[in-house]
């Protein structure tokens, strides 16, 4: 190797000798098509593109965990109202059927109040039972009130009167319709009289 070919080498330049056995120097940094040069001018684009391809990669993300976050969301809304859905079912019909209970518990005060039972007092006690036993099995529950402090999240004061005793005042001393609970949740409430 002459003087010549190692400042080439030296300078990115490489010779070469075709067939006529002239001697040419190539520039490698220029050639684009040889192996190795590549990179040398793609780094900056590579860089560029990379930087890219993370932010929509982020982006990407980002979106998925909103719309995950979203569909959890539904999910679980969707399951609480159906669950509140078959709790509720038939609630129209319970309540249109408190009437009837209210005439029932009515109906067996005179009863117990009449004195000596006969077999007909007996049947309707029972239809009454069964008519409580089954509407309390569809999450129906009467609210207690007489001696409880007056709530007015729960009660609905018809009438004040002297209480009776000192531990009464503030508290419902009478009740005139009866409140209820529908699987914990209040459909109905109780109409009361307060002592003061």
């Amino acid at each position: 190797m002459n003087m010549k070919e190692k400042d080439a080498k030296s300078s990115g330049e490489e010779s070469r000798t075709p067939a006529n056995g002239r001697e040419e120097l190539i520039d490698i940094n220029t050639d684009e098509n040889m192996a190795g040069t590549t990179h040398l001018n793609n780094d900056v684009d590579n860089e560029d593109e990379a930087e890219k391809l993370r932010d929509e990669l982020q982006a990407q993300k980002d979106k998925y965990l909103r719309l995950f976050a979203e569909f959890d969301n539904f999910r679980r809304r969707s399951a609480r109202e159906s669950i509140e859905l078959k709790q509720t079912a038939g609630k129209e019909i319970i309540v249109s059927l408190l009437e009837v209970l209210d005439d029932s518990d009515r109906a067996e005060k005179q009863l117990q109040d009449g004195g000596e039972s006969t077999d007909l007092e007996k049947g309707v006690r029972l239809v009454f039972n069964k008519l409580k036993s089954v509407l309390a099995a569809r999450g129906l529950k009467p609210m207690e009130s007489i001696g409880t402090e007056f709530d007015v999240e729960k009660h609905e004061a018809i009438a004040e009167i002297p209480a009776p005793s000192p531990e009464l005042k503030g508290k419902v001393v009478d009740e005139v319709m009866k409140g209820y609970y529908l699987n914990d949740k209040i459909i109905r409430f109780a109409k009361v009289i307060v002592g003061k």
